[in-house]
């Protein structure tokens, strides 16, 4: 029986209900069409892992580590999976770029979300990049608990 892909794992279709879920709750609108009451777990965890804009979520640890990365994100960051899930999400963004950022997500957990988030990021081999008018919402769990925070933005270009 072939492994299953780790997008598609039983925790990670719960996550990604969570990411959607909240999602809906902050800007009042589904991150994506399928998005549908009915449609299959599975069939929503592979389309937002496909999808091309860029998705990432973190959970609300003192030093947040990322829970998800879709196949854009990946892509981006230059990382396979099992690198960039688990790594401390500020590593995404340069040194220099982190104090801005922290400053963002902040601000974004206080509002529950913000729409318009526009910062430099670097992949793994130290290339940067800039995003543009990027959407950070909150993650709250079934019990109504904040766990975390997602991003997603579909504009960015090499600098």
């Amino acid at each position: 029986m072939p492994e299953t892909a780790p997008w598609q794992t039983r925790e990670i279709q719960g996550l990604v209900s969570i990411l959607l879920l909240s999602h809906r709750r902050a800007f009042d609108c589904p991150l994506l069409a399928s998005d549908r009451p009915g449609t299959s777990r599975r069939l929503t965890a592979q389309e937002l892992f496909n999808s091309s804009m860029a998705v990432l979520a973190h959970n609300n640890a003192g030093d947040p580590a990322l829970t998800y990365a879709n196949a854009t994100a990946l892509r981006l960051w230059k990382r396979p999976w099992n690198e960039m899930v688990g790594m401390p999400s500020r590593l995404t963004a340069a040194q220099s770029e982190r104090k801005e950022r922290a400053a963002s997500l902040r601000q974004a957990l206080a509002r529950d979300a913000i729409n318009t988030y526009s910062g430099i990021r670097v992949d793994r081999c130290g290339r940067q990049f800039m995003i543009r008018n990027a959407r950070i919402w909150t993650l709250w769990d079934e019990e109504g608990r904040r766990c975390g925070q997602a991003a997603a933005f579909s504009s960015w270009w090499w600098l």
